[in-house]
């Protein structure tokens, strides 16, 4: 039971209450995931299990793409749906709907491009051990490093056929597309747009609809992954640790050169065409059925593929 799973998230659930559940649904207690979605939030949430857990790292920094409501009219102390008001409670919530198709677009189109973003205080996000939002909700508020994002497209999404829809309590909701660098926080871009609107904003609603290749077409809900655990039928959805790195150059070994691979032991790539590789590059190590043994580092001076983190050999569990 080694691979990669798409689960479509719940909205309501924490990402670790999601693999605590996957871990009970598969009987595995190795399961991990590639990148944190808050609770209200939905979507795409990648599942590591068994030896692919060891693959996190290669997939991690990929880029995401998400649905997103902004919701114009107030900011909240979390800069999402689930956060308190940041205004007076009496205060009557009064948007301003002069604003054109045009000067919408520009103004999500100023927030393209590579930036820096300092993590919100509502957080996953650790310093020293502590996650943020834990200091945050005992009333603390420490300084936080920027960290460089990119933010590829940020784009208006009509509903309806109208840009901008009205809601009861006089706030005006903005349906948007965004496709950004790994860490790039969606509220804080919601924030910094009303900003350039001149009045408060917060994220409404959040769903994860791509995480680098893994489309959510292709995820499971958590109640679908226990059915089809049920019928015997997990491999139709799990995708294999090779597949999942399709974009990483790959070898073929002979059987000695496999088996110097599964002990950690560099191979020599004398007879192998690396002209395409670069010193340092990381490539899938595979036997000579296509099976992923491990992934290496290559040495372009020594011409040796050292092995990184080897999947194949004996587990330790």
């Amino acid at each position: 039971m080694d691979g990669i799973l798409i689960v479509d998230k719940p909205a309501g659930p924490t990402s670790h209450d999601v693999i605590a559940r996957v871990r009970r649904i598969l009987h595995e207690r190795r399961v991990g995931h590639t990148g944190t979605l808050d609770p209200f939030a939905t979507g795409v949430l990648v599942v590591l299990v068994g030896k692919a857990t060891r693959l996190a790292q290669f997939l991690i920094s990929a880029d995401k793409e998400y649905e997103a409501v902004v919701r114009l009219g107030y900011a909240t102390d979390t800069g999402d749906i689930t956060g308190a008001p940041l205004k007076n409670p009496s205060e009557t919530v009064k948007p301003r709907l002069t604003w054109t198709e045009r000067e919408i677009e520009m103004a999500l189109q100023s927030l393209c491009g590579e930036s820096y973003q300092v993590p919100p205080m509502y957080s996953a996000k650790k310093s020293g051990g502590r996650k943020l939002y834990e200091l945050a909700r005992r009333g603390e508020e420490i300084e936080r490093q920027p960290v460089s994002v990119h933010v590829y497209t940020f784009k208006p999404t009509k509903s309806g056929g109208e840009l901008l829809q009205d809601n009861a309590d006089g706030t005006v909701d903005l349906a948007v597309r965004v496709v950004c660098s790994a860490g790039t926080y969606i509220r804080t871009l919601a924030e910094d747009f009303g900003r350039l609107l001149g009045l408060g904003a917060h994220l409404a609603k959040l769903r994860r609809t791509r995480a680098g290749d893994f489309p959510v077409s292709d995820a499971s809900t958590l109640e679908q992954l226990g059915q089809i655990v049920d019928e015997g039928s997990l491999g139709t959805i799990l995708v294999t640790p090779d597949a999942a790195l399709s974009r990483m150059p790959f070898v073929h070994l002979s059987a000695s050169d496999a088996q110097r691979a599964c002990h950690g032991v560099a191979v020599p790539m004398k007879v192998v065409s690396t002209e395409s590789w670069a010193h340092g590059e990381q490539v899938r190590m595979r036997d000579k059925k296509g099976n992923l043994l491990a992934i290496g580092i290559y040495d372009q001076v020594r011409r040796l593929l050292q092995p990184h983190v080897v999947l194949a050999g004996e587990d330790r569990r």
